[in-house]
């Protein structure tokens, strides 16, 4: 895949992201325009090299908006409801104090 087609994909799947993260939040949505202005501003970009760099930056930023942001909305004056995405629901592992007997 081409450089060009990479940073076309990253660049809609930080849209999509952006999407499903902030669903509902106007004002968070907005951040599609930082999104665009990041875009905007790398793109006479022609080194091969800083154009992977920042290919990997874009990565890491959409992994961590996809697996870590949860969205909050304010219920109350000191109440905050979380409203978790079915993806960052994971299954919970019990912790055992006491050590299994090798046998």
């Amino acid at each position: 895949m081409g450089l060009a087609a990479k940073v076309l994909q990253l660049f809609k799947t930080l849209h999509r992201t952006r999407q499903q993260v902030f669903k509902n939040d106007a004002r968070a949505l907005e951040a599609r325009i930082k999104i665009n202005e990041e875009f905007k501003c790398n793109k006479s970009e022609t080194s091969p090299k800083k154009i992977e760099e920042l290919i990997k930056i874009g990565s890491d930023v959409e992994l961590i908006l996809r697996t870590s942001v949860i969205q909050g909305i304010h219920t109350d004056h000191n109440t905050l409801k979380l409203v978790p995405r079915k993806d960052l629901l994971i299954e919970n592992v019990p912790y055992c104090d006491a050590p299994t007997q090798k046998q």
